[in-house]
This record gives C-alpha cells, sequence and structure tokens, in this order.
C-alpha cells in the first residue's frame, strides 16, 4: 500500500480518544511511507488526521471542492491540495489517487463518502480494501445495521465481510496490506 484514503469528521466529536486515534493514525500511515489522502480542511478530526502525518514527516494530499477552498478552510502545510468542482468529483478524484481506504468517526458526509466507496466495491468499481477503524465502538450500531441487512436479505454475507473492521491501527493496516478480494461483484451468477 503506497496511498490510503482517509474520511473522517470535520468536527471533532465529544470523546478525546476520537482526535488522539485521528492523529495516532495520520502519524503511523507517515511512519510506514503510506501516503495520506484526505478531504484537505484544517478542521475537526480532518485537520488531526493531517497534522499527525505533517509531523511523522508524511506525504499528505488534500482533496477539497473549490466551493469549501472559498470557505478558508484548506490546510496551509500540505504536500499537495488537488481542487476539484463538486462533491461527487473528490470522492472521484479520492479514489484515484489511493490503494485502500480507512474510516474514522463522523457525520453525514463521512457516512456518504464510506458507502459510496463501498458500494462501487460491491459493484466491482474497484477491488481496494475497505476498513472502519472503530474508535470507541463508534461503528457497532452502524455494524449491526449491516448484519440486518444481511438477515433481511438485502445484503449478501459476502460483500458483508468485505469491511474490514477494528479498533486498533496497525491491525486495520495489516489487514489491508494483506487484503485480497473475494468478490465479483453485486450481481454474482446473474443472482442479487
Amino acid at each position: 500500500m503506497k496511498s490510503i484514503a482517509v474520511f473522517c469528521g470535520s468536527s471533532r466529536g465529544k470523546d478525546p480518544a476520537f482526535s488522539e486515534q485521528a492523529r495516532r493514525l495520520g502519524g503511523s500511515l507517515a511512519e510506514q511511507g503510506i501516503r495520506l489522502v484526505f478531504g484537505g480542511s484544517n478542521v475537526g478530526l480532518m485537520q488531526e488526521l493531517a497534522n499527525g502525518a505533517l509531523e511523522a514527516g508524511g506525504e499528505v494530499t488534500g482533496v477539497m471542492p473549490r466551493f469549501l477552498y472559498d470557505k478558508g478552510i484548506a490546510h496551509t502545510g500540505l504536500t499537495r491540495l488537488v481542487l476539484v468542482d463538486t462533491m461527487h468529483e473528490r470522492k472521484m478524484q479520492m479514489n484515484e489517487l489511493c490503494d485502500g481506504v480507512i474510516v474514522l468517526p463522523g457525520g453525514f458526509g463521512t457516512f456518504d463518502e464510506c458507502f459510496e466507496m463501498i458500494t462501487w466495491a460491491q459493484l466491482g468499481i474497484h477491488q481496494k480494501p475497505i476498513a472502519l477503524l472503530n474508535v470507541q465502538g463508534y461503528y457497532d450500531p452502524l455494524l449491526e445495521m449491516i448484519r440486518r441487512m444481511v438477515d433481511q436479505g438485502f445484503l449478501k454475507d459476502e460483500h458483508h465481510g468485505m469491511l474490514i473492521l477494528s479498533s486498533d491501527i496497525q491491525k486495520v493496516l495489516d489487514t489491508m496490506h494483506d487484503y485480497t478480494p473475494t468478490h465479483t461483484g453485486k450481481w454474482i451468477n446473474g443472482e442479487q
């Protein structure tokens, strides 16, 4: 893995562990020579993540829509900042620049980004590993909902298994490094 995209909150959240883990993840990526690709802003967990990578000497690429750049929230210390026109272009560009995806805690935007990447993997658009870094059990309710999707016949267990889940940064990175895609797309053998 040469490059990992990280999606996370533009807020810090209430638990200091969210910021601590974001900063640790950025540092871990840098220490392992993995370029960080993220949303490019200097607020919330995004700021902690980028600063952790930069402080450890890492390469950091931000991808930001121009309308957010115009709000003055771009991180000014990045290795590279890529400006795009739309939020959708941001996700497409981040996907093109990465070998895998990690999702930290966040709100609607983070969930949107996470689910788009998962959907693209499910449809066979990419075969990159996607991990939820489950800080303080943040994603436990979501995992229950995903299990319910499988139980109610809206998601194949095989696709449920595409997600890497851990609260341990190194375990996430090791699992992503060893990841082998086992799915062939949503419609396997002509079935949903």
